[in-house]
């Protein structure tokens, strides 16, 4: 989740599974050797007919339940790849810090779930920069940052993440927008002021209800997500974004040939014009790229 800042794939998340498990079945209409770009996925793919994807689908409008079934852009997004690749998308839900393990033993093909391309993520550091995991690449398909979201009025008065030493402030686990609270730890200290306390959660709707219950006074989220909840009137977005930075399909990395497909697949998207009618559906045109690229992450 958005913020160009290095997030690892700590110790934590290599021992970590994915828990409450619901699939939903996406993909295009055109199937087999029919679709321009079915040849270009690796054999094991073309067989199965499925590209099985791990989400965390809590993080609308980008993932999210409705029902048993998992909508949002990232399903819209891989339903319009699907019909390049003639395979469908099935995705499965499970939490965040769970999901690079669960693809690297083979739970899943690719990951789509507002995850942040860092050199991090693509080197498998942790946050000390100790080597913990294999690493993935990315191909990279939206920009976001981070964003303060707040009670409606601002009751605190809140402009930036500066003034948040010395406040409780809520963030989902394991995200970028985590990573950017703990900066901002060390930043308090440097400047002599009460620390800020952060307060994980499994999920961002878990941190937005700590907010709304007034335990926090900020949850600090990715854009799209933070917009999307504005809108129900209870919040709203202050400050500008933070570290923006790309969201990638996370593909392990000796699975070059479906990282291959998938980006020639985005190309395709984004030429056509349906990749932006996506983006324009769930209010993220802003966040839209012009070219599809593998691991620009930083």
């Amino acid at each position: 989740m958005a913020a160009s800042v290095a997030v690892a794939v700590t110790g934590a998340l290599l021992l970590a599974g994915c828990g409450d498990q619901t699939d939903s079945a996406g993909g295009g209409k055109v199937k087999g050797s029919k679709a321009p770009l079915f040849d270009k996925l690796p054999k094991k793919i073309q067989k199965a007919g499925v590209i099985k994807v791990g989400t965390d689908a809590a993080y609308k409008p980008m993932e999210y339940k409705d029902g048993q079934k998992i909508v949002g852009l990232d399903p819209d997004l891989a339903n319009l790849l699907g019909k390049q690749l003639g395979v469908s998308f099935q995705f499965t839900n499970g939490t965040f810090d769970g999901l690079i393990t669960s693809m690297q033993t083979g739970r899943f093909d690719l990951i789509m779930s507002s995850m942040t391309d860092t050199k991090d993520r693509q080197q498998g550091l942790d946050e000390q920069g100790k080597k913990v995991g294999k690493g993935v690449d990315f191909v990279d398909y939206l920009t976001a940052g981070s964003s303060i979201l707040v009670k409606k009025g601002n009751p605190e008065k809140v402009k930036s993440v500066d003034e948040l030493c010395g406040e409780k402030v809520a963030t989902q686990r394991g995200t970028t927008s985590h990573e950017i609270l703990k900066k901002q730890i060390d930043k308090c200290k440097k400047n002599r002021e009460r620390p800020l306390t952060i307060e994980p959660f499994e999920t961002d709707d878990q941190a937005r209800i700590r907010l709304e219950a007034g335990g926090v006074v900020a949850d600090i989220s990715d854009f799209p997500v933070a917009a999307n909840a504005a809108k129900g009137g209870q919040f709203e977005v202050v400050g500008e974004q933070m570290e923006s930075a790309p969201y990638g399909i996370a593909v392990a990395k000796e699975n070059s040939k479906l990282r291959d497909a998938l980006k020639e697949a985005l190309a395709k998207v984004i030429e056509d014009g349906s990749y932006k009618k996506a983006l324009k559906k769930w209010g993220v045109e802003d966040g839209g790229v012009t070219e599809a690229k593998t691991n620009s992450g930083t």
